[in-house]
């Protein structure tokens, strides 16, 4: 392992104004708010703001302020984060981002997690903190291998573990990174103490009467999961066929890298309104812009390449998936597009120790409400304390 620190180049900087300056608009946009994609009044701001008024600096700065290595696992260089608590007595956890998300989720919670005690709460719920970039992510960068699937990425976290010294830990993450931990969950269960997720995707098995025996509540969302399939499921298909013709347009045009990402962090929270009305608009210009220094746009659509057969199983009627045997909690965020859907997650997974139903916080709770991130995280890791 060796430190690491990120350091963009000024000559990167000077090049990204000078791209945003000189962005070729489209002649014109139907009026039809977010309906058909970003709208352009929205994202000349945005554009705009990035180019005169976001200050990468400070975001580089506060990203230094945690120690940050690199290592070779299985051929990959991972880049992570290794937040040690003051606390003695404190648990490890492994953070694991998605897609389109980086370490810089979790700046937020760091903080708290870590030290409890500094920000008003209790030390006994002290955290260690892990926090890898995911393989064709940031500042671990391209793959120069195919093969790079939720089951690869979990055994390098698991040999990531084991390097950094942590014999036992709690795995967490939301959208790619509840799946690496559930892999990794089934994969070390004798080290991984519990998962703690807010995305669990199931389907309706096929049993006769199966869904008139659903709440109401889960009826809404299997209506839900049917209208991101129709209507919002475009980028997922690109990401799994055609990642490549992808990556040109996003890796030469800020904008068009701008306007991927941030239709996500709007669409992936049901309120009504802008994403920087609900997560910090500099947070989320320096997520966008670590993957606009890293040219990672293209090789993170490459886990979508790979794992879509991995994901295709999961909706097929009738299989179960393989069992996991730690305890799991699950946070199930109501404004997000796919709230897991607890009839389902319960067959499946029956080592479901912790459900917390939570209002008011969509797909990117450690950066919308990292309060709330924290706190159903505590709660979890204090039931397997006890």
């Amino acid at each position: 392992m060796r430190p690491f620190q990120i350091r963009v180049a000024e000559s990167q900087l000077t090049d990204l104004r000078q791209r945003l300056g000189a962005t070729r608009w489209p002649a014109t946009t139907l009026e039809a708010g977010w309906a058909r994609g970003v709208p352009m009044a929205y994202l000349r701001e945005l554009a705009e703001y990035w180019r005169t008024g976001y200050d990468w600096r400070a975001a580089e700065a506060e990203l230094n302020r945690y120690p940050q290595f690199v290592t070779e696992i299985d051929g990959a260089t991972i880049h992570f984060a290794h937040v040690r608590s003051p606390e003695p007595g404190a648990r490890a956890v492994l953070l694991t981002h998605g897609w389109p998300g980086s370490i810089a989720e979790y700046l937020d919670v760091i903080g708290p997690l870590t030290d409890p005690r500094a920000h008003g709460g209790d030390p006994s719920d002290a955290y260690h903190l892990v926090i890898p970039a995911l393989p064709g992510f940031g500042f671990t960068g391209p793959v120069t291998e195919t093969g790079w699937d939720v089951r690869r990425v979990a055994r390098a976290w698991a040999e990531l573990m084991d390097r950094v010294g942590y014999d036992s830990y709690l795995a967490v993450g939301g959208d790619w990174g509840s799946f690496v931990s559930l892999e990794l969950a089934r994969l070390a269960p004798e080290r991984v103490t519990g998962a703690h997720l807010s995305m669990v995707l199931t389907a309706p098995s096929g049993a006769p009467g199966e869904l008139d025996r659903l709440s109401p509540s889960d009826a809404a969302r299997l209506a839900d999961a049917a209208h991101f399939n129709e209507d919002l499921s475009g980028y997922l298909v690109l990401q799994m066929t055609r990642p490549h013709t992808l990556a040109y347009g996003l890796t030469d045009s800020p904008v068009g890298q701008l306007a991927w990402i941030v239709e996500k962090f709007r669409e992936w929270n049901r309120e009504a309104g802008t994403p920087d009305q609900f997560i910090e608009r500099d947070r989320l210009l320096t997520n966008a812009s670590i993957y606009w220094f890293t040219g990672t746009a293209g090789t993170s659509a490459q886990l979508y390449y790979e794992s879509a057969k991995y994901l295709g199983a999961l909706f097929v009627p009738g299989v179960r998936p393989e069992p996991v045997k730690v305890p799991i909690g699950v946070a199930s965020y109501r404004l997000d597009t796919t709230p897991p859907i607890r009839a389902f997650a319960e067959r499946d997974y029956p080592t479901i120790s912790h459900w917390s139903e939570i209002d008011g916080v969509g797909h990117f709770a450690s950066m919308e409400r990292p309060e709330v991130f924290v706190n159903d995280l505590r709660a979890f890791g204090r039931s397997l304390a006890g």
